[in-house]
């Protein structure tokens, strides 16, 4: 069924606000969730509320936390997300370094005892629509193994990446996880009863599957093998070690309400590109983006994203029948 982006936000912010979410908090959710959605991001969107509002319920999420901020070095900060939803924490980071890097060239933010941060490329694009280039990097509850091992250590580990175009141009953003696919995805196929393509994860036993709820009972393959699962340990140490929040395999479920805290981390940082490039970063971009789109049948990351948020602005989002029911009933 379809809903405009204002009534996906109404009812995103009704579900949590009945949980017992702020209704802050729940604002901040939402504007995130529907951004997704309307992105076509439908692993990171509304289908995530259900499992929002149930740890909510339980206590596995402080709905009513409100994140601070410390100061801890003239470009660096501090925000403890004090176990409430990353999106308020994040929403804090984005101003506290949008307000610092101009002065500082570049800034830091570290969010500590957070929550799912949802679609990393979000966040990076809110500083790159300010002028900064940004980086962000999240760890997440353990579905990734070592290499060479079975039982997962890492989380599927977001990384992003955004930065101005000029000109009038929307920012450029990469977002990606550091599994072969985002659990989202498999969370999403299992809710639908669909099979999930042979390469994306292993079950329990260690053997590739095609079987959704089997793949979230095992481990997920990382990008690149051993060298993507190096990769997962690099942003489990930028966001667990630096922030002082959980490692993988101690953090608490995003999809279940009950079990440990998730408090995990995050890391985002920021850079003026004016000074730091001596002015040439615009004409730099424009050469690389010139080059790219040069070659036979390329294009730049995220014009399927803005085509369909342009789209949905007018026409809206759809959402399966089931979850939208589901979600009324949360209300």
């Amino acid at each position: 069924m379809n809903l405009s982006l204002k009534e996906a936000h109404e009812l995103a912010v009704a579900v949590l606000v009945k949980a017992g979410t702020s209704p802050a908090n729940a604002a901040a959710v939402a504007r995130a969730l529907v951004a997704a959605e309307a992105d076509g991001l439908a692993s990171h969107g509304m289908s995530r509320l259900p499992a929002y509002a149930a740890q909510v319920r339980s206590g596995k999420v402080d709905g009513q936390a409100a994140p601070t901020s410390t100061h801890t070095g003239t470009a660096a900060v501090r925000i403890d997300a004090a176990d409430g939803f990353a999106f308020p924490a994040l929403e804090l980071a984005v101003e506290e370094l949008a307000a610092l890097t101009p002065i500082t060239g570049v800034s830091v933010a570290a969010i500590a005892a957070s929550h799912h941060f949802g679609a990393a490329g979000y966040h990076v694009e809110a500083l790159a629509n300010r002028g900064l280039v940004a980086l962000a990097f999240s760890n997440s509850p353990a579905a990734i193994a070592p290499a060479g091992g079975r039982s997962a250590i890492f989380g599927t580990n977001p990384i992003a990446m955004g930065a101005p175009m000029g000109a009038g141009k929307p920012p450029l953003v990469i977002d990606l996880s550091l599994s072969v696919a985002a659990r989202g995805k498999i969370m999403v196929a299992a809710q639908r009863g669909e099979a999930i393509p042979g390469d994306w994860a292993l079950d329990a036993e260690g053997q590739p599957t095609t079987d959704a709820k089997a793949a979230l009972a095992g481990t997920m393959l990382p990008i690149g093998g051993a060298k993507g699962a190096a990769l997962a340990f690099v942003v489990e140490v930028l966001t667990a070690s630096l922030t002082g929040s959980s490692i993988g395999h101690e953090a608490g479920s995003f999809f279940t309400a009950g079990g440990v805290k998730p408090r995990i981390g995050q890391l985002v940082l920021a850079f003026a590109p004016g000074p730091l490039s001596g002015g040439h970063f615009p004409e730099r971009m424009a050469a690389m983006a010139a080059a790219i789109l040069g070659q036979q049948g390329t294009r730049l990351p995220g014009e399927r994203r803005l085509a369909l948020r342009e789209k949905a602005t007018l026409d809206g989002v759809n959402i399966p029948t089931a979850l939208l029911e589901e979600l009324r009933g949360l209300a």
